[in-house]
């Protein structure tokens, strides 16, 4: 889940990352609502990562318990237009497929992610990461499998019922897409995805989840 879903998870709203045009590293694209979006240059790359930096008034547990949620996904990720999970292999991991909506006349996107989730039981720091499984399932028609996509959050909790999350994602969207459209989901997807995280947490579902592998 995108995460890339998670979005990845999710999700392809990060997805679409501006080239690389003699900008430096860790630009500031949009600072709204207590949500930082960054792009920065990748190694080797026309392309560029996105980095998001926000508090949430969450408990890490809860926040686990929605990315974890696929098929909910759907419901903050920008732009999914569907979103299953494909095999549970622990509590803790699983591999989820997502397709991601693009404007006409650009084909939709999707993508196969192994989804690990961590914690570090000194500074409590939970860690979620993304892996790219695209030949797990044939390519569907009409729709661009994405290869290469890379996705980590790193879910720090605060005082005062608050977590701060740092979400970095380095991916490849394939084939070719028009530079307005790069620059459309380079700075407003991972805005609207985060401020809708926000509201996502707040589901009382949520907040009855617990996990063996997450202290609060």
């Amino acid at each position: 889940m995108d995460w890339n879903r998670f979005f990845m998870t999710g999700c392809i709203y990060f997805f679409m990352t501006m080239a690389a045009a003699g900008q430096a590293d860790g630009e500031l694209k949009q600072d709204k609502d207590g949500i930082k979006v960054y792009t920065k240059k990748m190694d080797n790359s026309p392309l560029k990562a996105v980095r998001v930096v926000c508090t949430l008034n969450t408990s890490l547990s809860t926040l686990t318990a929605a990315l974890l949620d696929i098929k909910g996904s759907t419901d903050w990720v920008y732009e999914t237009r569907k979103a299953s999970l494909l095999k549970q292999l622990s509590p803790s991991e699983l591999i989820y497929y997502s397709e991601v909506q693009i404007p006409w006349p650009v084909s939709n996107r999707d993508f196969i992610i192994l989804l690990t989730v961590s914690q570090d039981p000194r500074t409590k720091v939970v860690t979620v990461a993304g892996h790219n499984k695209p030949d797990y399932l044939p390519e569907v028609k009409n729709i661009v499998r994405i290869q290469k996509s890379y996705s980590k959050w790193l879910i720090t909790p605060l005082s005062k019922g608050q977590v701060k999350i740092e979400y970095d994602l380095q991916v490849d969207p394939g084939g070719n897409v028009p530079a307005w459209l790069i620059n459309m989901f380079a700075a407003k997807g991972p805005y609207e995805t985060f401020k809708r995280l926000r509201e996502q947490v707040k589901k009382p579902a949520y907040s009855r989840v617990s996990f063996p592998f997450i202290k609060d």
